[in-house]
């Protein structure tokens, strides 16, 4: 069977590179056979590995070779600028090029965020484009729009970024009329910077998206709205807050279910239901964060991402591709200059 959406993955990018990469295309190749991957970076080393899968469709992978790596504290503008042959480069050259509909990396963000602009452009009309990851709520999920890429946004890039959002929740994650909310330090119209102030009358006045007003930070865990949007500094501290207190109230519940006999015959118990819940907030599950508003697809994978994230953002990029998501976002905001 041809396939009909070809993949590059930055088979040099993050923690568990390449071995995680690689089984994650594996896995996802397996579930869909419409699917193309194509792995850049050392093309012997990578594709040893990807043969060492007894089972491996080889006929639906490719090999992208590159010489050289962006390490994590490079500058990422020197970084893209120069190194011509780092598999994020490349990938995104062949992205730029036609010759495939996504990208996926775990590697630099700041690489992976200078070279999605630089290198396969933004869509017309787009004047910014967000880092959107989704984080995990008592409702389902939230789109949290920007986290990393814009820390000096202006009030009309947050209104994009509103829109986009929507586009996205309504379309991937099938969330109808998504709620939007403006993250702020209260919910009253006063408050909150003068970003903030000046975007809040933006917001209310924008058609095409229902935004439900100003909302803090402490209500993300519970599903304040569908698309919470900001500038990429609160953005990314509210993100890795929630992260960091996650994993904290992860270890302290370890700690208290295993500190004794009588508690571990207590969790013995109470493990499977444990389970269940936690499972909705387990990150992974929602693969990567995309960079909206590009003229190409380019998703930023967690820099420990294991097999199941690079799996899911594999699937996430195709209902991405079969949405058309790029296309909506052109059509609506363009729609707005008009």
């Amino acid at each position: 069977m041809s396939a009909d959406l070809s993949i590059v993955l930055d088979a040099c990018g993050g923690d568990n590179a390449p071995d995680e990469i690689i089984k994650g295309a594996y896995e996802a190749l397996k579930k869909k056979e419409n699917l193309r991957i194509i792995f850049a970076g050392p093309e012997d080393e990578i594709k040893a590995k990807v043969e060492s899968y007894a089972d491996m469709p080889t006929e639906r992978v490719s090999y992208c070779n590159a010489t050289e790596q962006i390490e994590m504290a490079e500058p990422p503008v020197k970084a893209i600028r120069h190194k011509k042959d780092s598999s994020i480069v490349k990938g995104l050259t062949l992205v730029r090029e036609g010759e495939a509909d996504a990208f996926i990396s775990a590697g630099s963000t700041g690489a992976i965020l200078v070279g999605g602009q630089l290198i396969v452009g933004k869509l017309k009309g787009i004047k910014r484009a967000p880092l959107a990851p989704l984080v995990p709520t008592t409702k389902g999920v939230t789109l949290l729009i920007d986290c990393g890429a814009n820390v000096d946004a202006r009030p009309e890039h947050l209104v994009s970024f509103a829109q986009m959002g929507s586009i996205y929740m309504e379309h991937v994650l099938k969330k109808k009329n998504p709620t939007v909310g403006l993250l702020s330090i209260g919910t009253e119209d006063e408050k909150g910077n003068a970003l903030v102030k000046d975007t809040l009358p933006l917001l209310k006045e924008c058609r095409g998206i229902n935004f439900i007003g100003p909302v803090e930070a402490r209500d993300l865990p519970f599903g304040a709205a569908d698309v919470i949007v900001t500038e990429a500094f609160a953005g990314n501290i509210a993100l890795k807050t929630y992260e960091g207190t996650a994993k904290m109230l992860m270890g302290v519940l370890k700690d208290s279910l295993t500190e004794n006999l009588r508690s571990k015959l207590g969790a013995a118990m109470a493990l499977p239901s444990l389970k269940k819940h936690l499972k909705a907030f387990d990150a992974s599950r929602y693969g990567g964060a995309p960079l909206l508003g590009l003229k190409g697809l380019v998703v930023k994978a967690h820099g420990s991402s294991t097999a199941v994230e690079i799996k899911n953002a594999i699937l996430q990029c195709m209902v991405f591709s079969k949405e058309d998501i790029n296309g909506k976002i052109a059509a609506e905001l363009n729609s707005e200059e008009q």
